[in-house]
């Protein structure tokens, strides 16, 4: 990783949020990948900007985003930029605001620098590892609760359910939010205090808000406790636990075995 990667990626990021913006408020032609998986016309241009604009910055570096065919040679870098131009895609072409820009840098395997921008929310989460985590600037911590019946989780249904769990955790609150990134991101923030999610989980969605939630100080894990790495040939995690120390190994130690 080289000196100001965070300056570079939070400014393009700023950049990319205005293109996005253009076509949330215009002309956005949408497509389906799947069931219930749209892509849009945003998706592609927000693509193609940042990659040419990261990629001519740092033309060492390797490329993994959700919206560009990948390639065996990422694999062959040292450090990669992994992307999700809009993150939580559903929500944008509804209309909604909760959708992301999601730009992480690994080196190594590991998460070293990040940005998750809200343009239509006016936030920006950036984190450098070693150096902390920020939102518009300001620091950023993880929860200090040590009460696991008094979290607020940001899960869907299915994560909650019995066949995940050895003893169900009994929660406070649980929430929902669109963007993979953006919930991880609200754990680093302190306003939730963990984030769940047992399917596995594309390394884009993931990358920044992954050392963002470390660098506020939240402990980060795959669903089975293990440190997350990156780049791998699959660009796929086996799901995340993202906890305020107090209640992370209890939200592992309650979570069922592997099958």
């Amino acid at each position: 990783m080289r000196d100001r990667d965070l300056e570079l990626i939070a400014s393009v990021a700023a950049e990319a949020g205005k293109i996005a913006q253009g076509f949330w408020s215009g002309e956005n032609e949408v497509w389906e990948k799947g069931p219930n998986d749209p892509v849009s016309q945003a998706d592609f241009a927000v693509d193609t900007f940042l990659r040419d604009t990261l990629l001519a910055a740092r033309p060492e570096y390797g490329w993994l985003s959700e919206e560009t065919t990948d390639t065996p040679d990422r694999r062959t870098k040292n450090t990669v930029f992994v992307v999700d131009p809009i993150d939580g895609t559903r929500s944008f072409v509804a209309g909604r605001t909760t959708w992301a820009i999601s730009i992480g840098i690994v080196a190594d395997g590991l998460p070293v620098a990040g940005v998750v921008a809200l343009p239509m929310r006016d936030k920006t989460y950036t984190a450098q590892a070693g150096k902390g985590a920020w939102l518009n600037g300001t620091p950023i911590g993880a929860s200090d609760l040590t009460n696991l019946s008094q979290a607020r989780v940001l899960a869907n249904k299915a994560a909650l359910s019995d066949r995940y769990w050895r003893q169900s955790p009994k929660v406070a609150e649980t929430a929902f939010r669109p963007s993979l990134a953006y919930r991880l991101c609200l754990v680093a923030e302190g306003r939730f205090d963990a984030m769940l999610t047992f399917r596995e989980s594309w390394e884009w969605d993931i990358a920044a808000g992954a050392v963002i939630a470390a660098e506020a100080g939240a402990i980060v894990t795959d669903r089975n406790g293990r440190q997350a790495t990156f780049n791998s040939p699959n660009a796929q995690v086996a799901g995340m636990i993202v906890a305020a120390p107090g209640i992370q190994r209890d939200l592992i130690n309650r979570r069922a075995s592997e099958p």
